[in-house]
């Protein structure tokens, strides 16, 4: 792994895309012990106090911008993977469109940007990805945990980012080869709430219904109570009992 490390960035993701402004070709891996301005999805902040695992992967990927998404299933079966490994008594789960659960709670997230050039192509890709090993924040919408919380112990981070790298190599090389379906089937196989009720939040939008199953771009397609079925491509999923 090519890793770039730093004690205090305002966001891995910020710094990369700089570096990646200047001509940087990765893959690279920024990592840092605290960021000032973390942020995710929908400019939501993150907080990032030093313990937790704070990274950006930068690379530059062949393919259109939207094919580039599909990478975002990528790393979350690799976090998946890594957050499995680290608590490998617990429940780990995947919560469309792009977090890690474990025991049903928040223990990572992942920010995918992308850049494309006139032709349509992607010129860069920057995946951001926060894992709560040591700390977890408390009175956010979704419910958060710690690897910590769970095990009793906080992993070393780079023994994570190690572990992170190696599980991110195995799933780029299946979407590589095989396109977005194997990234689907084996998201699906660990994803949460598949078959139960749930509600998806797209801009004023609510949908209610039944999580069916996964389109073949990666969109939510959900069973309506009213019949039918919605194809959500972006928004927030919240479960219900």
């Amino acid at each position: 792994m090519n890793i770039r490390r730093f004690a205090t960035l305002d966001s891995t993701n910020d710094e990369a895309r700089r570096l990646a402004e200047a001509d940087e070709t990765g893959p690279l891996w920024i990592v840092a012990d605290a960021q000032t301005s973390g942020h995710g999805r929908r400019g939501r902040v993150w907080v990032s106090e030093p313990g937790n695992l704070f990274t950006t992967l930068l690379m530059r990927v062949p393919g259109s911008a939207e094919q580039c998404a599909q990478l975002s299933f990528a790393a979350a079966l690799a976090v998946g993977d890594t957050v499995a490994a680290l608590a490998p008594q617990a429940h780990v789960a995947l919560k469309w469109p792009n977090d890690v659960l474990l025991e049903a709670r928040k223990v990572a997230g992942i920010l995918l940007e992308a850049a494309s050039t006139k032709d349509g192509c992607a010129d860069w890709v920057l995946i951001g990805i926060g894992i709560n090993l040591s700390h977890f924040p408390e009175n956010v919408e979704f419910p958060a945990i710690s690897v910590a919380a769970v095990t009793g112990a906080a992993p070393e981070r780079d023994d994570a980012l190690s572990v992170l790298g190696s599980h991110w190599n195995r799933w780029f090389e299946a979407w590589r080869e095989g396109g977005f379906e194997p990234l689907r089937q084996a998201w699906l196989a660990r994803a949460a709430g598949l078959g139960d009720k749930i509600v998806a939040k797209a801009g004023a939008r609510e949908i209610e219904g039944v999580f069916q199953d996964l389109d073949g771009d990666g969109a939510l397609l959900i069973r309506e109570v009213r019949g039918g079925i919605s194809r959500v491509t972006a928004g927030e999923v919240f479960f219900r009992p």
